[in-house]
């Protein structure tokens, strides 16, 4: 049985204001603890040490590349458009932040005496919402390497934009299987269906492919040809310096924390617990961020690991693999559950 999110109540505006803070706080203070996690993770996998100068144990590493990152010169080529130079880097931190307001954190508790999901909002479209936001962040890489001036960038953003519309088809399609199983869009509907059993064993192949796609959407090692320094000297964001550099280098993350919530939702059941499992409600909260950074090593361990592969690869993969993969797998699921109905 479909079990689908209670949308009986009203949220009074201070409510919705609140909440809406305390989730972008909590999830924007994640960048620098991810950050500082890559590069001390990297170094073990690497057998070196990783930053130890900064803080304790280097803890405060990530505050001082911040704090460079916004002292550096803020420049721009001659021949670049100057309002889309400094807006590019925006789009593509906007678009990962809003996706960051449809994800479901937990159920509907009482605080302070109001009823409260513990999620930004709960839209009836819940995965259209998530790629019509992933779209926006397409044109925050586009825009910045056309507007830069730089034959460079703009190699990067066609490069970027060939490379994120391959895997969007197959990473769409892989979600197909899950919102059928669900029986609903919203995203706390797919989250209260995971109840019984995570929708990872019935929906593995789909899960797999959309992880595969994820990796591919985030521009992340071995899929970061848009950006492979070596072949392109730096990709989209070569002509960037400054903040709108560091914006950049922060929609990246942010862009890797928001996909491990994803796949969270979609597949390991949200904030649900294993063998039955049912902890206070405050509880839920930690229990998505727990399972968040449990993939958020798995992408760094997939950077130490795997070798960044030819473009041509590239592209075989997301045509020729996933999206066969996808379609094969949206079709058998489409077959049992209207034979199981």
């Amino acid at each position: 049985m479909t079990l689908i999110a209670d949308i009986n109540y009203v949220e009074p505006w201070w409510m919705q204001i609140l909440k809406s803070l305390v989730i972008f706080l909590v999830i924007f203070n994640f960048v620098p603890v991810v950050l500082m996690a890559d590069r001390k993770v990297l170094g073990r996998f690497q057998q070196r040490y990783g930053p130890n100068r900064v803080g304790p144990f280097g803890a405060l590493q990530p505050i001082a590349d911040i704090l460079k990152l916004l002292g550096k010169e803020d420049f721009r080529t001659w021949n670049s458009v100057a309002f889309l130079h400094r807006i590019a880097p925006i789009l593509s931190v906007i678009a990962a932040a809003g996706v960051v307001a449809v994800v479901p954190f937990g159920p509907t508790t009482d605080i302070f005496g109001t009823e409260t999901g513990l999620y930004g909002m709960d839209v009836s479209i819940g995965p259209l919402w998530v790629f019509a936001l992933s779209a926006v962040a397409f044109y925050g890489l586009m825009l910045g390497g056309w507007a830069s001036g730089s034959k460079y960038s703009f190699l990067g953003s066609m490069r970027a934009a060939a490379q994120l519309i391959s895997y969007e088809v197959a990473q769409g399609l892989s979600l197909v299987g899950v919102i059928m199983t669900a029986g609903t869009l919203s995203l706390v509907g797919i989250v209260e269906g995971q109840a019984g059993m995570w929708y990872v064993i019935p929906q593995f192949v789909g899960f797999i492919i959309f992880l595969v796609a994820t990796l591919a959407e985030t521009n992340r090692p071995p899929f970061d040809l848009a950006e492979a320094d070596a072949e392109l000297v730096q990709g989209y964001m070569t002509e960037y310096g400054g903040s709108k550099f560091g914006a950049y280098y922060m929609a990246e993350y942010l862009n890797m924390i928001v996909a491990s919530l994803l796949i969270v939702t979609f597949f390991l059941g949200g904030w649900w617990l294993p063998f039955g499992i049912h902890p206070p409600t405050w509880v839920y909260p930690i229990v998505v961020l727990g399972k968040m950074l449990i993939f958020v090593y798995l992408f760094i361990w997939v950077r130490a690991t795997l070798p960044r592969p030819r473009y041509d690869q590239l592209m075989s993969l997301g045509w020729k693999v996933l999206l066969p993969l996808a379609t094969l797998n949206a079709l058998v699921t489409a077959i049992i559950v209207v034979v199981t109905d």
